[in-house]
C-alpha cells in the first residue's frame, strides 16, 4: 500500500515503566528488531514548517521512504520501497527517485533537489498485537540521549485513546504523552545547539 493513514497514541516511559511493560507482555530477546530513520528536510527546515516529515527507514532486509502529511486525525504516510543502492544514493545528496513520495512532496510545495539528511535516530523494537490494534514498545537513541516510548496503533481513533488510557491508568504509567520522533529528534539535537 503507497498510503496509508497512521493513528497512533504515543507516551513516555522511565526505563522502569518499560522493563515492567516488556516482562508483564512477555517479550523475549528475539522479539526485538534494529530499525535506523535518517531524517531528511530542507535547509530552512520547510518539512517541518509544514508539519510533515521525510524518512528512510533502514531495516534488516529493506529500505523505506516515508513522507508523512498531516490530516484531521493521524497522519497519511506515502511510503515507496527503496533498494539499498537508492537509500545510499539519497543519504549522500542524490534526488528522491520518481515516485508516489516525490509527486506528494511536489504537492506539498517541496522541491525534492532541495532535500537533505539532517540526522539519525535508532530504535530498538518490539510489536505485539492488542485489542485490534499494535503496541510498540520502543528504545530510541538519538544525538546523546535514549528514550522509552509505548506506541498504540490503530484504525479508530476513539477506541485507540480510549483502549489506550486504559492501558497507562492499568499499569500505573504516567500520563506522558510524546512528541513523535522526528520532533524529539529535532527538539533535542536542534535546539540544544542553538
Amino acid at each position: 500500500m503507497v498510503k496509508e493513514l497512521e493513528i497512533e497514541f504515543r507516551n513516555l516511559l522511565t526505563k522502569e515503566e518499560y522493563d515492567r511493560l516488556i516482562e508483564d507482555f512477555r517479550i523475549k530477546e528475539d522479539d526485538f528488531f534494529e530499525q535506523t530513520n535518517f531524517y531528511l528536510d530542507t535547509a530552512d527546515f520547510g518539512l517541518k514548517e509544514r508539519n510533515s516529515a521525510l524518512r528512510i527507514r533502514q531495516l534488516e532486509k529493506q529500505y523505506q521512504l516515508t513522507l508523512k502529511t498531516p490530516e484531521a486525525r493521524g497522519l497519511m504516510e506515502t511510503t515507496q520501497i527503496l533498494a539499498a543502492d537508492q537509500a545510499s544514493a539519497i543519504t549522500d545528496g542524490a534526488n528522491i527517485p520518481v515516485g508516489p513520495v516525490r509527486d506528494t512532496l511536489k504537492e506539498i510545495g517541496i522541491n525534492h533537489e532541495d532535500l537533505q539528511v539532517f540526522g539519525s535516530l535508532k530504535t530498538i523494537r518490539a510489536e505485539k498485537d492488542y485489542k485490534k490494534g499494535l503496541l510498540v514498545f520502543d528504545k530510541n537513541f538519538y544525538g546523546s540521549i535514549s528514550d522509552f516510548d509505548l506506541e498504540y496503533e490503530v484504525s479508530d481513533y476513539d477506541k485507540g485513546k480510549e483502549i489506550f488510557d486504559k492501558l497507562l491508568k492499568e499499569y500505573q504509567i504516567t500520563n506522558h504523552p510524546a512528541e513523535n520522533k522526528v520532533v524529539r529528534f529535532y527538539n533535542h539535537v536542534y535546539k540544544n545547539n542553538d
